[in-house]
This record gives structure tokens, sequence and C-alpha cells, in this order.
């Protein structure tokens, strides 16, 4: 556990989604800095890397998921708000947060479905440390009262807020929206970080932005952080359905530079995961 005063965790989403992507996380964590995976309980093949995920020493959290063009966990006739015609999950999140706008979401077939999402992890034996969303779709409040709430009635200890320091129109709505999570998951009860990254970085941390992300938080008064990110295969052909243009090789070849561990450690953090936020009682401001 954590001893050092300040604490950072290095969250890996993703995982299930293709093969390729999980042995780039096992990777990245085996022999880098990841320390926090994020699974998609929703995905062809987290199932299959699940007990190769348990044997090394990571936080494990659900990526719940209403987003990514996947079939629900639940049958679709179980959660229609949730679904197309298809029953298929939209495949982005702008259509997500139209219909949360127009109240075309039923909250209680969210609920329905994150909870089987929530319990098909932990049927696998998996204790979860964490929930956040595919895409971050809790941002939108519909959808990050309902993730709030489960954290709470499961016993989940801690609920990813992303943040953004950008200064677009765009971010100006996503600051706004981070700050309403971050007063839910207080009022929770539930831990926080005091900053994060990766959220305005997403699929481009490689290397020189990976130590560029670390050097600004380690000028920062943090003593808690968490940076998100998106281990990858070059050669993975599953992800050709994905148009996200992330740089997923880039990011598995940075996590695992040694020169970016010894930059965590000058900057006097301590890596571990969202379980270790109960060692360090700072609220942030």
């Amino acid at each position: 556990m954590p001893s050092a005063d300040r604490l950072l965790i290095v969250n890996a989403d993703d995982f299930g989604l293709t093969s390729g992507i999980n042995r780039a996380i096992i990777r990245a964590a085996s022999e880098g800095v990841v320390t926090s995976v994020s699974v998609l309980p929703n995905g062809d093949v987290w199932a299959k890397g699940i007990e190769s995920l348990r044997g090394i020493n990571v936080g494990i959290g659900a990526h719940l998921a209403i987003v990514g063009g996947g079939s629900p966990v639940l049958s679709p006739t179980e959660v229609p708000s949730l679904v197309d015609r298809n029953g298929k999950f939209a495949l982005s999140w702008p259509t997500v947060a139209r219909r949360c706008a127009l109240g075309r979401i039923n909250t209680d077939d969210l609920q329905r479905e994150f909870s089987a999402q929530i319990s098909v992890l932990r049927s696998s034996g998996v204790s979860l440390t964490h929930l956040d969303t595919h895409q971050n779709v809790h941002l939108w409040p519909t959808i990050g009262r309902v993730v709030v709430g489960l954290a709470k009635e499961e016993n989940i200890p801690f609920v990813r807020i992303p943040r953004t320091r950008s200064f677009t129109p765009l971010a100006r709505g996503v600051a706004t929206l981070s700050a309403y999570l971050r007063r839910l998951v207080v009022r929770a009860g539930l831990a926080t970080t005091d900053t994060s990254a990766g959220f305005d970085e997403a699929g481009a941390l490689a290397i020189d932005r990976l130590r560029n992300v670390l050097q600004n938080l380690g000028e920062s008064n943090a003593l808690r952080a968490d940076i998100i990110c998106h281990p990858g295969e070059a050669a993975d052909a599953d992800l050709g359905d994905y148009s996200w243009g992330f740089l997923w090789a880039e990011e598995t070849s940075a996590l695992i530079d040694p020169a970016i561990r010894q930059q965590i450690a000058s900057n006097g953090f301590t890596l571990g995961n969202y379980r270790d936020l109960s060692t360090n009682t700072r609220s942030e401001s």
C-alpha cells in the first residue's frame, strides 16, 4: 500500500474490447506503470482475459457501457430506452447526450443494465475498486446520478470524475458537468482525487505528451491524482471498427518506458489504485 505523501493512479480503459487491448493492458501493468484497469462488462473478450488480469497487482473497476455499438448484458427488451431497433447501444456519446437531454433514457433501464454489468464482473470473482463509464457518459447528470447511487449501494468506493484543462466552448461545458458530478460523489461520501489527466489527451498519451502530463502533475499541489490511458497494439485488426484515431501502440510504449516510472518517483508520487485513496484523506478543494 502506498506510503508516500502523493498517490498516482494510472488507469487503463477498455479491457475486454479486443484481445489486443487486453494484451497491451496486461503488458503495461506487468512491465510498466498501469496500476488500475477498467473492464468493459459487455465487451466480447473480457472474460477470456480476466484471469490474467487478476494475476497481476492492479485494481479492477467496471467500465460501464451504454455506448460503443455493443449489446447490453440484459436482453434489449429489458432496457428498450438504451438500444436502437437492432438491440444495440449508440455508437458514441453525442447520441446518448441528446437522448438524455430529451428525456428519452429511462433511469430504471440504466439502473437495471448497470447493475447487471456490475454483477457479471463480480460473478468472475473480481472485487471492484471503482466505477466509470465508456466514453465518460456519466458526465451527464441523468447517468451520473445512477452511477453514483450504484457505487454507494454496491459499496464500491470510487467513481471517476473526468476533468478538462482546456478552454474551448465544449471544454467549458465538460467542466460544468464535471463539477456537478464531483458534488454528487462528495455528497455520497465516496473518495475523490485532487486532479485528473487523460481526458483532454484521450488516446494521445505518447511519450512526450505523457511526460508533459506528469510534469504538470508534479508542479501541482495535488496529493492524489489519476491518469486515464488507452494501451493497445498497432496491428490489432479488431480496432478497425473504431475511428477514434487513438495512438494505441504509442501509449503502450510510453507506459512501459523506464523513464516514465523514474519521473513519477521524482515527483514524489507512489503508484497505487483507487482502493488506496482510503489511506490518504485529503479532500479536494
